[in-house]
């Protein structure tokens, strides 16, 4: 069986797309788009914690990376999840969690809210 995409024109998430956000807050362009879907997550991490050294001085030291590492990627799925998906029962599904774990989940990681236009 092959996934066929859905219609995005119905349901709560049709506004939640990550990409959209950030062109709109004028943080990428369509050329950061396309170079950077020509790194690889792990290499993107890397540069990203790089960038983020130099910028302090290169020093990183007294920040948890390693044990805060798998909360940052399911920050990062969560919203993807939420854009790739009509509703949130979908994104629930998608994720494999139940509606009462995803609606925890959602308020863990303040997600709908990074969605909402300020």
């Amino acid at each position: 069986m092959t996934w066929k995409r859905k219609n995005r024109t119905k349901g709560k998430n049709k506004n939640y797309s990550l990409g959209k956000k950030l062109k709109q807050e004028d943080k990428i362009t369509e050329e950061f788009e396309v170079m950077l879907n020509n790194l690889t997550l792990e290499e993107i991490i890397g540069l990203k914690l790089e960038l983020a050294a130099k910028a302090t001085g290169g020093m990183l030291y007294g920040m948890p990376l390693w044990s805060a590492m798998p909360s940052i990627a399911k920050d990062a799925i969560l919203k993807y999840a939420l854009s790739a998906t009509t509703s949130k029962m979908e994104a629930a599904r998608f994720l494999g969690v139940n509606k009462a774990r995803f609606n925890k989940l959602l308020k863990q990681y303040k997600t709908e809210s990074y969605f909402e236009e300020k």
